[in-house]
C-alpha cells in the first residue's frame, strides 16, 4: 500500500535496505560478514568519561528532567572547545546550544527555519540528514555536484553556488556544508570557508556546517571551523557531535554553535519536543570536553592505522583507492569493470561473493553512485581479511551480467 502521509511521500525508499536485509539473511545463515557499511565506532568510550557517568547516575536528582538547551557546565564546556580548538569565542547562553547528537540537531533547525517551497542548497553527495532534514520540513533542495574527486577547483564550487542561486525562485534560504566530509572525506580550508561566508552574507543565505569529523583527520593541519572567518556568526551555525571523537556514538549527545538567531529557534522547537540528554549523559560530556584528551588522539592514531592498512591491502588486492585525509571513511571508486553496475549492485556483489558489506555510493545522492563508502569500523586483521577476499572476488569475477547475476569464471 502506497504511503498517506505527505511528508513520508517525500522520502524515497531506503537505500541501504536491501543491502542492509543481505546482510542480515547472511549472518542468520551463519556467514561471517565484515562490516565495513556503517560508520558505527567499534571501540569503547574512554573510561574517565564512563566512570564520571556512572558518578552522576547514583545522585537521584540527575533522574529528574534535564534542560533541552543542556545544561550550563555543558554548554561552557563546549564554548571553551571553541576557544582551545578553533580561537572563536561564543556565549554559552546564546551561541550554544546541546542537541541529541549532530542528526537531531540539524533535523530540528530545518523544522525551525524552513517554510514549505524554501530552497536549501546541498552538496550532492552527502550524508542523508542534510537533504532530507529539510525535505521532511517540506524545503526543496537544489544539488551542488561535487562527487566527481575532491575539490580541487575551489573557483568550481563557488561558479556552480553563484548559478545555483542565480537560478533558484525563490532565493535560497540556507547552505548546507560538511567538511571534513561524510560520505567523500574532502576536506577544506579556512580560504574556502571565507569564499563562501563573503558569498552567503552579500546573498543573505544561511550556512548550516556540520564539522562531526573535525577531530578525526590525518593531514598535517587541522580541519577548520567555518566560525573562524570574521563575520560567519552573522548567517553560520555550525553543529558538532561527540559521536567519533571520543566513541560515544550510542551516548547521543552533540551540540550547536554560532549565530543567536539560528540558535534561538532551534532551541524553541526542542522546548516543544524534547528535554534533553539524561543529565548524567550531560555530565559525562561536560568531563569529556573539559578533561584529558590523550583519548582523541589515541581514537585519531587508530582511524590512521586502519587507514594505511585499508589502503595498502586494498592496493594489494587490486583496488586502488585514495587515501583519506580525515573523516572514518575511504570513499571507493567502484572498479573499472564493474563501474556500469552501479554502486548498490556492485555492493550486493561484494557482500554476496566477498562477505564484505559496504555502503553503495547511491545512498548518498545520484553523484555518489560511482563510489562505495567503506568505514574504519574493522580492526587491522579483519581488513586484511576483507582484502583477501575481495582480492579473490575480483580475481574470479567476471561483471557480466544476465538479471544482476554474478558470472564467475569458469562456471
Amino acid at each position: 500500500m502506497e504511503p498517506d502521509f505527505h511528508r513520508t511521500r517525500r522520502l524515497p525508499p531506503y537505500v541501504f535496505a536491501e543491502v542492509n536485509r543481505m546482510k542480515a539473511k547472511a549472518r542468520a545463515a551463519g556467514e561471517d560478514i565484515i562490516d565495513f557499511g556503517m560508520g558505527n565506532p567499534d571501540q569503547p568510550t574512554p573510561k574517565h568519561i564512563v566512570d564520571k557517568m556512572i558518578e552522576a547516575v547514583q545522585d537521584p536528582r540527575t533522574h529528574r528532567y534535564s534542560n533541552s538547551r543542556g545544561i550550563p557546565g555543558l554548554r561552557r564546556a563546549l564554548a571553551g572547545y571553541y576557544a582551545r580548538r578553533f580561537g572563536v569565542e561564543l556565549d554559552p547562553e546564546t551561541e550554544v546550544i546541546a542537541t541529541l547528537g549532530s542528526k537531531e540537531g540539524i533535523a530540528n533547525l530545518a523544522q525551525a527555519i524552513t517554510s514549505p517551497g524554501d530552497i536549501i542548497l546541498v552538496p550532492n553527495p552527502s550524508y542523508p540528514i542534510h537533504p532530507y532534514g529539510f525535505i521532511i520540513a517540506g524545503a526543496a533542495i537544489r544539488h551542488i555536484p561535487v562527487g566527481d574527486g575532491p575539490l580541487q577547483d575551489q573557483d568550481g564550487f563557488m561558479t556552480m553556488l553563484a548559478r545555483a542561486v542565480r537560478h533558484s525562485v525563490p532565493k535560497p534560504l540556507a547552505l548546507v556544508l560538511n567538511y571534513p566530509s561524510n560520505p567523500t572525506a574532502e576536506v577544506v580550508g579556512l580560504d574556502f570557508y571565507a569564499d563562501v561566508v563573503d558569498f552567503c552574507r552579500r546573498h543573505g543565505i544561511y550556512i548550516i556546517s556540520d564539522i562531526a569529523y573535525a577531530e578525526i583527520y590525518f593531514c598535517d593541519s587541522p580541519p577548520p571551523s567555518i566560525l573562524e572567518v570574521p563575520g560567519a556568526k552573522e548567517i553560520a551555525i555550525e553543529f558538532s557531535s561527540l559521536s567519533k571523537t571520543y566513541s560515544m556514538p550510542g551516548w547521543r549527545v552533540g551540540f550547536g554553535a554560532g549565530n543567536r538567531k539560528l540558535i534561538e529557534a532551534l532551541a524553541r522547537i526542542k522546548s516543544y519536543v524534547d528535554y534533553g540528554a539524561f543529565t548524567p549523559i550531560q555530565v559525562a560530556a561536560t568531563a569529556a570536553l573539559n578533561g584529558p584528551q590523550d583519548c582523541v588522539e589515541e581514537i585519531r592514531q587508530r582511524y590512521r592505522q586502519r587507514r594505511d592498512v585499508l589502503i595498502a591491502s586494498l592496493a594489494s588486492a587490486g583496488w586502488s583507492v585514495p587515501s583519506p585525509a580525515a573523516s572514518m571513511f575511504a570513499w571507493a571508486p567502484i572498479p573499472e569493470a564493474f563501474e556500469k553496475l552501479g554502486s548498490l549492485e556492485f555492493s550486493k556483489l561484494l557482500l554476496g561473493e566477498a562477505k564484505v558489506a559496504v555502503a553503495p555510493g547511491i545512498g548518498f545522492g545520484e553523484y555518489g553512485d560511482g563510489h562505495v563508502r567503506i568505514a574504519l569500523v574493522e580492526n587491522e586483521h579483519r581488513i586484511r581479511q576483507a582484502a583477501r577476499s575481495i582480492k579473490q572476488f575480483l580475481g574470479a569475477a567476471d561483471p557480466s551480467r544476465s538479471r544482476g547475476r554474478l558470472r564467475l569464471v569458469g562456471n
